[in-house]
């Protein structure tokens, strides 16, 4: 069993900046895929950004490329999600989840989420 729990969200005007963590305790695997989600009021959880355990590979939305950035520290068993030049439209739960997951950005890959984070940009 993993245990995923997220920190960081808030409130932040349109073109700030925030960094989300997930600390993961339990029993986790070298192998495993950290992703994060999002879901806005109304509308279907998607995929932001994830990375392998080894912190090897990563992986982005189009929507993010370029202003967000995922990233590992092993030695904490924590991931992060660096997010900049922060829009509206990013305003939404941050989900962090882990998994044994074949394709990083598939989110029915995932078994194991945290409890949630909101992030919201003000205009």
């Amino acid at each position: 069993q993993v245990r995923l729990v997220e920190s960081g969200g808030g409130l932040v005007q349109a073109g700030g900046s925030l960094r989300l963590s997930c600390a993961a305790s339990g029993r986790t695997f070298s192998s495993y895929g950290m992703g994060w989600f999002r879901q806005a009021p109304g509308k279907e959880r998607e995929f932001v950004a994830a990375i392998r355990w080894s912190g090897l590979s990563t992986t982005y939305a189009d929507s993010v490329k370029d202003r967000f950035t995922v990233s590992m520290d092993n030695a904490k068993n924590t991931v992060y999600l660096q997010m900049s030049s922060l829009k509206p439209e990013d305003t939404a739960v941050y989900y962090c989840a882990a998994g044994f997951v074949r394709t990083l950005d598939y989110l029915r890959d995932y078994d194991y989420w945290g409890q949630g984070t909101q992030v919201t940009v003000s205009s």
